[in-house]
């Protein structure tokens, strides 16, 4: 199949640059957008066409869209980033492609060609670079997703869908500015199951998890933590985040990728770089009462979490129902700090790319 060319819609009134630099000196994440959206249909007798950069704007749904009855719905998050000679760059674009394609073939949604997509997330950086922010930790993160848009109402793969990739300008994930998170463990929900959705990222997976994370901040913590659906037992991971244990030997654990957690590509970077780093990194069930036990007995030395949107961020306190334990002396530890500075350096372009996860623009 022959990629759609991008058509450019102009915009009637950008945002005007004073405005614009008001809402960027420190946006709230996800608050913030830019001008442009990409947007690119897909039909059965069509196959995808009508690619567009476009004015930012409303969607407009008819009431029996498939979408609103029966959630066949994607996406995926990555950042577009400054490097010092003030270009802008990519970080695994590919990765989320590829990711993206296997949310789809899970949701038997219709797959986007993966050099479309990387094409559309290129397109909307080129469009929107301007809106850069200029604050600590800063990017344009970068939103692809894709919904059914056939107006039928019958229980069957949609026909027809819309992919469209938005972006929003944004610093710091948690603005509490406390050295580490705070995480509730829950015993009242699970995130997923065996044989379920976990390993796609469609927004049932989050809106399930939505009441266990109101809960957590209702007690007073940062995120919440989800244990496997069948024993209530082993770790899986965070609201959106992936997990990772540091132990006195040097060694680590992140919980293995069993179909029910999400296969997080900051994950991945990061085992790779610990292993570079000459730290053993092993992917196995980690139980909760073992985390307790190795934070209390100090052979648990750390605990993090990662992804896209807060990139590395240390566990500091666990609480499960009337126990609570801290990792560590309660704030980063020196793994952590060595990865994730090694992980953002490469993003940022400060330090050499070894494995080709930068895409320049």
């Amino acid at each position: 199949m022959t990629a759609p060319a991008f058509a450019h819609v102009p915009h009637p009134s950008p945002m005007a640059d004073d405005v614009r630099a008001a809402a960027i000196a420190d946006p709230v994440f996800g608050r913030v957008f830019t001008d442009h959206m990409v947007s690119i249909r897909y039909s059965e007798d069509r196959g995808w066409h009508d690619a567009q950069v476009m004015p930012r704007g409303p969607l407009s749904l008819d009431p029996a869209t498939a979408v609103l009855h029966y959630a066949q719905e994607i996406f995926e998050g990555l950042k577009a980033y400054r490097l010092d000679d003030g270009s802008m760059a990519l970080f695994r674009v590919e990765a989320n492609a590829a990711r993206f394609n296997e949310s789809a073939r899970r949701m038997a949604m219709a797959e986007l060609p993966e050099q479309l997509f990387i094409e559309a997330v290129k397109q909307i950086v080129a469009v929107d670079a301007h809106w850069f922010p200029p604050v600590e930790g800063g990017a344009l993160y970068l939103r692809p997703f894709m919904y059914a848009s056939e107006v039928f109402l019958g229980v069957k793969p949609a026909s027809e869908y819309h992919f469209l990739v938005i972006a929003s300008p944004v610093g710091n994930y948690f603005k509490s500015g406390a050295p580490a998170v705070s995480l509730w463990v829950s015993d009242d929900y699970t995130r997923a199951a065996p044989g379920g959705t976990g390993a796609a990222k469609c927004g049932g997976n989050y809106a399930a998890s939505l009441i266990a994370q109101s809960q957590a901040i209702a007690k007073g913590h940062d995120q919440v933590v989800f244990l496997d659906a069948a024993e209530r037992r082993w770790i899986e991971e965070l609201g959106g985040m992936n997990m990772f244990f540091v132990f006195d030997d040097g060694s680590i654990i992140t919980p293995p990728l069993t179909g029910s957690i999400l296969p997080g590509i900051t994950r991945d970077a990061l085992m790779t770089l610990a292993r570079d780093a000459g730290l053993t990194v092993r992917e196995e069930p980690y139980a909760i009462d073992q985390w307790q036990a190795d934070a209390e007995s100090g052979r648990l030395t750390e605990s993090f979490a990662c992804g896209t949107a807060a990139v590395v961020t240390p566990v500091g306190k666990v609480t499960r129902g009337d126990t609570s334990f801290t990792i560590g002396a309660g704030g980063p530890g020196q793994v952590t700090g060595m990865l994730k500075d090694r992980l953002v350096d490469i993003q940022r372009g400060r330090a050499a790319d070894p494995y080709g996860w930068v895409t320049r623009l």
